[in-house]
């Protein structure tokens, strides 16, 4: 059951003046609230007055949200247009339920102004409901209602006469016409609960249709406030896990579930224990009524009917022996969902998808998601979240009831379903991988964490300097999506950091795959004039430092088993010393003799380590900015103002290296 803070309300002043300007006013304010529907889901409609480009005559356009696009962000651009009189004339060419499916073909000869947007398969509710404005939402709280076992009478006690009931069917043409009917015949109706599934609302003006949805949303979450709900998953089992556990245990576990889900492609992992999951996971019932499923088809596109449960006892499992179950647990997953698929599979179905679990449940600690990229599985976790709401809501109403397992097949494998994920652009080359970067918040580190997220990767900044990383963190967020880049302060010399900023990256993306080591530092003096300290801090930060970094990287690429890439920045004085640089020149030298160590043991593992060897990079450097500039004019004689053309006039192609170029190699 949702929270009682206030839903978002209408403001006149903010929703304009035109009915397209008041539908996408209303269809972000429902998509901004999560409770009232999720990311991508739900449909908004209004039907609205045009003119027909080809005769000049007033013709009615149905605007509806189009398939796959997102309430809370809509735009003009995000809606369908569609010929009403035309939609409604495709009732002539209908053959019956069996054949519903070959009615979305049409859609697109009914497209208004040219509009190439793709119609949702919810099209016809909207187009057949007999008033101008329709809402169709998927508010935890009606779907509790619809998922519980007594649903129909439940919303007869909510709403009396004001919203219907319809028993569950797909989405299409033949529940569009039913629900049609049903409004066409009950002029009192507002709207319509439809089992296992959502709410519909309809009104003549948009302001009113959102207030409507609203007010019945409402009356749910009120409904079902009043309920005796003292523990409607049961008693908890025993006290809470301490955060510091979890967080220990998440951290070490998740590398290994992210290798074995990712077997066949790389995928990026969420994890969530929050208030609302930690009371689903640590009670009594947790093993029954996860093992119903997910009721909505919003929820198990996304989650996959069933989740993964691993159960996990503190007073008798150590991490070892869960890592152990949960590989073993993954594999028979896999093997239950081919059956799954041979049970239902029609000869006409899609070929059977991925059947690693999206959702793993994780008894006492909290739920991971793991997909094909991190926003995708981040998405995947909220919608089990709302799943998790939902059977709290339905259990307080009478008893959840999960849909059946052949209808949640029809929806999965639906061949409209599979036509919009062939929709769907190729994947990046990089998607799902996880990138760890030291020095990342200037110079060769910036740039590396740039072009690997152009290449669709998920990144973890790290550098010493808090207020440099956290204006790169803002940076890259801004560009490239805050779902995709996540930063941590390391001193790369610490051990202890170390160890712990690999623990967070494992939090929050499930593991690592490619650790590209370039925080460093350069000094320069005569090598009689080379202090300790100097010796010590360059062989700290360049030696010691990427021991650390590749050591952790390697241990937990070797917990998910699938390989990995380690990358070294050294230097062109790893392998040509330069004058008065002995510190810095060794330190390098030690970083290439590592990467081949490293080569050697990570080979058996499928860990390979490579190094690059830039020489100059002056562009947005932070060694630059110091004495080092000075010292390296002095050491060759010219002004520091020369540098650049002086190091331009070594290369063979008397060119400046930048950061990008060495991001690049």
């Amino acid at each position: 059951m949702s929270d009682l803070k206030p839903f978002p309300s209408w403001d006149q002043a903010s929703a304009g003046s035109s009915e397209l300007d008041k539908l996408i006013y209303r269809s972000r304010l429902l998509g901004s609230d999560l409770r009232l529907t999720n990311f991508g889901g739900g449909n908004t409609s209004a039907k609205i007055a045009g003119t027909d480009p080809l005769t000049g005559q007033p013709v009615s356009v149905l605007w509806v949200k189009g398939s796959g696009g997102d309430l809370g962000s809509i735009s003009a651009d995000g809606f369908a247009t569609l010929y009403q009189d035309k939609l409604l004339s495709l009732t002539s060419r209908y053959r019956g339920p069996e054949f519903e499916d070959e009615m979305v073909e049409l859609f697109s000869y009914c497209a208004f102004g040219g509009n190439p947007r793709a119609p949702s398969i919810d099209t016809p509710i909207h187009g057949f409901i007999p008033y101008a404005h329709v809402d169709h939402v998927h508010p935890d709280d009606v779907i509790a209602i619809a998922a519980c076992r007594d649903g129909a009478a439940v919303t007869k006690e909510i709403y009396g006469d004001e919203i219907g009931w319809m028993d569950w069917r797909r989405p299409g043409f033949e529940l569009g016409l039913r629900i049609g009917k049903l409004a066409t015949e009950n002029p009192s109706l507002k709207g319509v609960v439809l089992g296992g599934h959502g709410l519909v609302i309809w009104a003549d003006t948009s302001e009113t249709c959102f207030e409507r949805t609203i007010e019945a949303v409402e009356k749910a979450r009120n409904w079902l406030a009043r309920r005796p709900a003292s523990a409607p998953f049961g008693e908890p089992r025993g006290s809470e896990v301490a955060t510091p556990a979890r967080a220990e245990l998440v951290a070490r576990l998740l590398p290994v579930l992210r290798g074995v889900v990712s077997e066949k492609e790389y995928k990026a992992g969420h994890f969530l224990d929050t208030p609302d999951v930690l009371e689903f996971v640590n009670s009594s019932r947790l093993e029954e009524l996860a093992a119903l499923g997910t009721s909505c088809p919003d929820h198990f596109l996304r989650t996959k009917r069933l989740p993964l449960l691993l159960k996990y006892d503190p007073a008798r499992d150590d991490i070892e022996t869960l890592a152990t179950q949960a590989k073993i647990a993954v594999e028979q997953y896999t093997r239950d969902y081919a059956a799954y698929y041979r049970r239902n599979a029609e000869p006409d179905s899609p070929a059977m998808r991925d059947p690693y679990p999206v959702v793993v449940i994780i008894e006492r600690i909290g739920i991971v998601c793991f997909a094909l990229d991190k926003v995708t599985a981040r998405i995947a976790a909220e919608f089990y979240v709302n799943a998790i709401n939902v059977m709290r809501g339905a259990e307080i109403a009478g008893g959840y009831a999960g849909l059946a397992e052949n209808e949640a097949f029809r929806i999965e494998y639906w061949a409209l379903e599979e036509a919009k994920l062939r929709r769907m652009p190729p994947r990046a080359p990089l998607a799902g991988r996880v990138a760890y970067i030291t020095g990342a918040a200037g110079g060769i580190g910036l740039a590396t964490a740039r072009r690997l997220l152009a290449e669709g990767a998920v990144v973890f900044l790290t550098d010493i300097d808090d207020a440099r990383l956290s204006a790169t963190l803002d940076d890259l967020a801004g560009k490239y999506g805050s779902d995709r880049v996540r930063a941590h302060k390391v001193d790369v010399t610490d051990e202890a950091l170390v160890v712990e900023s690999y623990a967070a990256l494992a939090r929050e993306f499930g593991g690592v795959d490619i650790v590209v080591s370039n925080a460093g530092i350069a000094s320069s003096a005569p090598f009689e004039a080379t202090t300790l300290e100097m010796w010590n801090r360059n062989v700290g930060i360049m030696a010691t430092g990427y021991f650390l970094v590749a050591r952790e990287g390697f241990r937990q690429m070797q917990a998910q088993g699938r390989g990995g890439s380690i990358v070294f920045v050294a230097s062109k004085n790893a392998m040509a010393a330069s004058p008065n640089a002995a510190a810095y020149c060794t330190a390098k030298a030690a970083e290439v003799q590592l990467a081949r160590c490293i080569a050697l043991d990570g080979a058996a593992y499928g860990i390979r380590a490579n190094v690059v060897n830039p020489d100059a990079v002056l562009s947005n450097s932070t060694i630059w900015q110091g004495e080092w500039a000075e010292q390296r004019a002095s050491a060759y004689g010219v002004s520091v103002e020369a540098l650049p053309d002086f190091y331009k006039s070594r290369s063979l192609l008397k060119q400046q290296i930048l950061p990008e170029d060495v991001a690049e190699a």
